[in-house]
């Protein structure tokens, strides 16, 4: 069984739960940091391979029910599953209908960027002719993520899949936004860079309180050191340096930070010891998925 969990954010809440389970090489996770340092944090199995989730966010605000990014999905290739290592099936729409807020029911889709493990749960079924999951949402995008998404190079080719984001442009409600901008009042986006180009973060304020899901800029409580950084970043200079003003930011504050592929901590919030940054898991309410 796994947990549902959900947090308030004053009269809102944000839950968040476990899409899928899959495994990526250890050393595209960790950059330029050894293995030897990195394989204490996470160890690999006998190929390399690092344990992974793609832990995905809901916020309902009473009006708006707000997915941020969308998983890995059940429309995988043959190619997605040499590459992502799926190790469950995606839970997605039994994890949104359990929460009352079923596909139909989401009326937007933030994508920190599109790769297909954080926007590929968008679709759903033949992965080669894809029929959208959300039928009522607004899809919002970075407009440099949009146009490098759709115009892939040799390195990205992989990971942005065309045939399965037109049916986005296909549904006349995909909304680009250039850097940052408010969705609604209380959500905004924030333009990082960094992973992607056009990466963005998500920024709820309600009663007081600040919850963050910065996608992969902060993909795991073990990635808060600047130089731990995935080797897949376009920009891994702006990864560190929008880490050290997130940080500073967040540190020994009530600021709740949602991590992504984290395998242990859903909601976190940053905290400093003698010599370094933690992350101490928050208290949430939680009910299982069976």
């Amino acid at each position: 069984m796994e947990a549902i969990q959900t947090i308030p954010l004053g009269d809102w809440e944000v839950t968040g739960f476990i899409e899928s389970h899959f495994a990526l090489d250890g050393g595209s996770m960790f950059g330029v940091i050894p293995q030897k340092l990195w394989k204490k944090l996470i160890p690999p199995d006998e190929n390399n391979l690092v344990a992974m989730q793609t832990n995905l966010y809901v916020i309902k605000t009473g009006d708006a029910n707000i997915l941020c990014d969308t998983g890995l999905g059940d429309a995988l290739s043959d190619f997605d599953r040499k590459v992502y290592s799926p190790r469950s099936p995606s839970r997605i729409n039994e994890a949104l209908h359990a929460i009352g807020t079923p596909p139909e029911a989401i009326t937007h889709v933030i994508f920190t960027h599109l790769h297909t493990d954080h926007s590929n749960g968008a679709v759903t079924g033949d992965p080669d002719h894809p029929d959208l999951r959300f039928p009522n949402a607004e899809y919002i995008v970075q407009t440099d993520e949009w146009e490098d998404a759709t115009h892939p190079n040799e390195r990205t080719s992989a990971v942005y899949l065309q045939h399965r984001l037109k049916p986005l442009a296909d549904s006349g409600r995909l909304r680009l936004v250039e850097g940052d901008e408010e969705i609604l009042p209380g959500v905004a986006v924030r333009k990082t860079g960094g992973h992607t180009r056009g990466h963005q973060g998500v920024r709820v304020t309600r009663g007081g309180l600040l919850f963050l899901y910065y996608g992969d800029i902060l993909p795991s409580r073990f990635h808060l050191k600047g130089p731990y950084v995935a080797a897949v970043d376009l920009l891994p200079l702006d990864t560190m340096a929008v880490k050290r003003v997130l940080l500073k930011e967040c540190c020994d504050t009530p600021t709740i930070i949602g991590f992504d592929h984290d395998i242990a901590v859903m909601f976190g919030r940053i905290v400093r010891k003698e010599k370094w940054l933690d992350v101490e898991p928050v208290e949430t309410r939680s009910v299982s998925l069976v």
